[in-house]
């Protein structure tokens, strides 16, 4: 079962829901749980899939990792990323509909292109990207153009951290922590836009006080969890140009996906969902702990 856990990473699944969480938010429509479990499901296939398509570079590179170790069979690797794809597949459809299973198979489809072909392509860090924002897409159903300016924000930070993740057996070269850093700032200013558009376009129809006092509520709770999150994410990163060894870019690979939980949740009280995202960012020190204790790079 551990090595099973390895395989998925799943710890770092907890950086998952709040992405349909957020784009749930950003459409003015309760978040779905069904979604996220397909997000997970997803995510978890894309984790054993990634591990099956790197499994012989993997032996020379990371032999201590599942397959390469013997404690997996790549076969059941390959499998349990199939049985995971389907059952997101069809969780999305059970709970978004037509809609839901349209946007989930594209997230399928992304996943899967990613893993068997463009990780290793000049296009990998940006198709990675595009699967994060096709899973906010997902939560937010038929509103998703409501929901572009989030996606883009936790679509520019997973850029950062694919970026770096290339750099995790042989170190990050010069230049690597510079490109991270620009993409969590350009995720912390997209993020920074959609709360301020969120709001705009909830108080549209209403010109009561009650609207204005939410709004500016609204964006202060998110400009605190813009300024968490680049607490979170820029010292690691910035301490790579000076220390760039494999370890410490694993160590900012790890923190940054465990980033993505102050992002969302910047996006959701933007929204003005407040309880929502407060019961996200608890999730943050229960992943920081998991991480610690389960290999995950």
């Amino acid at each position: 079962m551990r090595a099973l856990l390895e395989l998925v990473r799943a710890p770092a699944a907890l950086s998952v829901p709040g992405d349909t969480m957020a784009g749930a938010a950003a459409a003015g429509r309760r978040p779905a749980p069904g979604l996220a479990l397909a997000s997970v499901l997803l995510y978890w296939s894309g984790m054993a899939l990634n591990d099956w398509s790197d499994r012989e570079a993997d032996a020379v590179e990371r032999p201590e990792r599942p397959i390469p170790s013997g404690r997996v069979r790549p076969g059941a690797a390959l499998g349990l990323a199939a049985a995971l794809t389907g059952a997101g597949l069809a969780t999305a459809a059970l709970s978004g509909g037509r809609r839901g299973l349209t946007v989930a198979g594209l997230l399928a489809g992304a996943v899967w292109a990613y893993d068997l072909g463009l990780k290793r392509t000049a296009a990998g860090p940006a198709s990675m990207a595009a699967c994060r924002v096709l899973d906010v897409l997902l939560g937010a159903g038929e509103q998703a153009r409501a929901a572009v300016p989030a996606a883009l924000a936790i679509g520019a930070h997973t850029y950062g951290i694919s970026v770096l993740g290339r750099a995790e057996v042989a170190g990050a070269e010069r230049g690597t922590a510079e490109r991270a850093l620009v993409a969590s700032a350009a995720a912390a200013g997209l993020a920074a836009a959609a709360c301020v558009r969120d709001r705009a376009a909830a108080c549209a129809h209403d010109q009561a006080a009650s609207c204005a006092r939410d709004r500016a509520a609204a964006r202060a709770g998110a400009g605190v969890l813009i300024a968490g999150y680049l607490a979170f994410t820029l010292p690691v990163q910035a301490g790579l140009r000076t220390r760039p060894e494999p370890e410490n870019v694993r160590q900012a690979v790890r923190l940054g996906i465990l980033g993505l939980i102050p992002l969302q949740a910047a996006a959701i009280a933007g929204g003005g969902r407040f309880a929502t995202a407060g019961a996200l960012l608890c999730s943050l020190p229960l992943g920081k702990w998991l991480s610690s204790r389960l290999a995950t790079s």
